[in-house]
């Protein structure tokens, strides 16, 4: 739980020790801003310009993609102790944000003023590993999901959505409804109903009103 009287250079050297150099935490504590989101709150929208670089201390962010139809889908999530490496390329470009982030749950983060960033890439050693390992992580994550998407059935695909969720939000119990999965995996709600009904008859999990509990042993 982040306490509010808590210094921000105590956060930085907790939720984030990669960032190594004392110097660039100290400087990350000065110009960085605490800030809160609440679940479901937009965080960055589709064409807006990126202001600051999010280095999450609590909670999940959810990451959106939309295409020219206005259809969307789910990315990936953005957990406690990582950052979005899209803000990094979008404000050293100078580029609309193409993704739209969304707090899944109760979010806190440090937002660090964009003009910083490059600075820091040939000041600080460690934030240049910290930038370059966040790029490699969301890479990875993208090859998952365009593989998901590419060669896995709709049951996979939603099997491993529901293992995404689970694994950020550190529970086998999911809060969700089904038009809201729908939604994410750019589905009917119709198809998800039934494949989760599928789903909970092979005892992969059960369903209860707007929750569902993966059966770990399974899953």
């Amino acid at each position: 739980m982040i306490k509010g009287t808590e210094p921000l250079s105590d956060l930085i050297r907790r939720h984030f020790p990669q960032i190594a150099e004392v110097k660039l935490q100290e400087e990350i504590a000065e110009t960085g801003k605490l800030m809160h989101f609440s679940a479901g709150e937009v965080i960055m929208d589709y064409g807006g310009y990126v202001r600051i670089v999010p280095l999450v201390l609590e909670g999940n962010i959810k990451v959106m993609r939309e295409d020219e139809e206005g259809n969307e889908i789910f990315l990936y999530y953005i957990k406690a102790g990582e950052t979005c490496s899209v803000s990094f390329t979008c404000c050293m470009m100078h580029k609309k944000s193409y993704i739209k982030t969304i707090a899944e749950d109760d979010v806190v983060l440090i937002g660090v003023p964009i003009k910083h960033v490059d600075e820091w890439m040939t000041k600080y050693q460690s934030w240049k590993n910290f930038v370059m390992l966040s790029y490699d992580s969301r890479l990875f994550d993208m090859v998952k999901t365009i593989d998901n998407i590419a060669f896995r059935k709709m049951d996979e695909r939603l099997i491993e959505y529901l293992k995404e969720k689970a694994k950020a939000n550190l529970s086998p119990v999911i809060t969700a409804t089904h038009q809201e999965i729908a939604y994410d995996l750019n589905a009917s709600r119709e198809a998800i109903s039934r494949l989760l009904k599928q789903l909970e008859k092979d005892g992969m999990l059960s369903l209860g009103r707007n929750r569902i509990t993966l059966n770990t042993q399974k899953v």
